[in-house]
């Protein structure tokens, strides 16, 4: 009775690895994908919350030659406001802006 038990206990764990095994897999492979993505420059971090987006359809704001990549308006707010804050111009905000790059 009791090889039954151990039985189906190592067949549930053998079965358990396979899934946590693959999850983990998938883990490392997004990550790698995403660390290629920000080595090609396809990725930028919003310089607000940190977070990663992609270049093509982020939020942005030019800044002189410099242009800023935001992941919503809430973040682009926040970083206009600092900007405000700390005596500098704040840059003209109109639909060109969002288009560049």
């Amino acid at each position: 009775m009791i090889w039954k038990w151990l039985l189906v206990a190592a067949a549930l764990f053998v079965l358990y690895k396979l899934f946590v095994g693959d999850r983990d897999r998938d883990e490392k492979k997004k990550a790698k994908v995403q660390e290629r993505k920000i080595a090609a420059g396809e990725l930028v971090k919003d310089p607000v919350c940190g977070t990663y987006v992609e270049a093509d359809s982020s939020i942005k704001v030019r800044d002189g030659e410099a242009v800023h990549h935001f992941c919503g308006y809430d973040c682009r707010q926040k970083f206009l406001d600092r900007m405000q804050d700390s005596g500098r111009e704040i840059p003209r905000l109109d639909k060109k802006d969002d288009d560049d790059d």
